[in-house]
């Protein structure tokens, strides 16, 4: 893994439906407000050549996948948004926030399409060259209630509700490994109150990595 001294890498995770998307906004705006750089992005298809794998992976069309081959197509995408989007901005000290990362594809293609986690890790730890984040927010929430408010499922959204079960579970277990590394929150607390909470958490992380910037 390259180093990366400077930035701060802050990942959203957590069901379909829970608001990671939103509570990833509202901590981009306001890092911007505290003068940082901030880099908004996303997994899977944040580039180029990820928009064309997360078009296969999610449409319906594409019908029956191998397992393995749905999660060789996320590590694809994750290999080439680490390398054109994620370790550039660290490198120039911005501040990177990413709704998805390594844990979704843990969580799905692991644990919910079944195959063995320490397989699927290492290959997504290979892919993202061993990138960890300095913070992941979890937003938990029962699948079905997040489900419940996507009108159009795409191919995993729509995968069953004993996958996205044991992914939920699975997200938890991550946290509870790690707690100084991981924030959970319950995503239904408010969108004022959670966006609170996700900046206490982070206002400390953005003072030190900001005091690596001084000359």
């Amino acid at each position: 893994m390259q180093t990366v001294p400077e930035g701060l890498f802050i990942v959203f995770e957590g069901g379909d439906g829970v608001g990671k998307s939103t509570q990833a906004k509202k901590l981009a705006d306001w890092v911007a407000g505290q003068g940082r750089e901030v880099v908004l992005t996303f997994e899977p298809g944040d580039t180029a050549a990820g928009a064309t794998l997360r078009r296969v992976v999610l449409d319906p069309a594409t019908g029956d996948l191998s397992p393995r081959a749905e999660a060789l197509i996320y590590a694809a995408d994750k290999a080439q948004h680490v390398y054109e989007v994620v370790l550039p901005a660290l490198q120039r000290g911005a501040v990177v926030i990413s709704d998805r990362y390594v844990d979704s594809m843990l969580a799905y293609q692991g644990a919910g399409r079944v195959l063995e986690p320490e397989r699927v890790e290492q290959v997504a730890r290979w892919a993202t060259q061993d990138l960890l984040p300095d913070l992941t927010v979890l937003l938990d929430l029962h699948p079905e209630r997040g489900l419940a408010t996507i009108e159009q499922k795409d191919r995993l959204e729509g995968a069953g509700a004993d996958l996205h079960d044991r992914a939920r579970q699975f997200f938890l277990d991550l946290a509870a490994r790690d707690p100084e590394h991981y924030l959970v929150l319950p995503a239904r607390t408010g969108v004022r109150r959670l966006a609170e909470r996700i900046r206490e958490r982070v206002a400390p992380l953005l003072s030190a990595a900001a005091g690596t910037l001084e000359p």
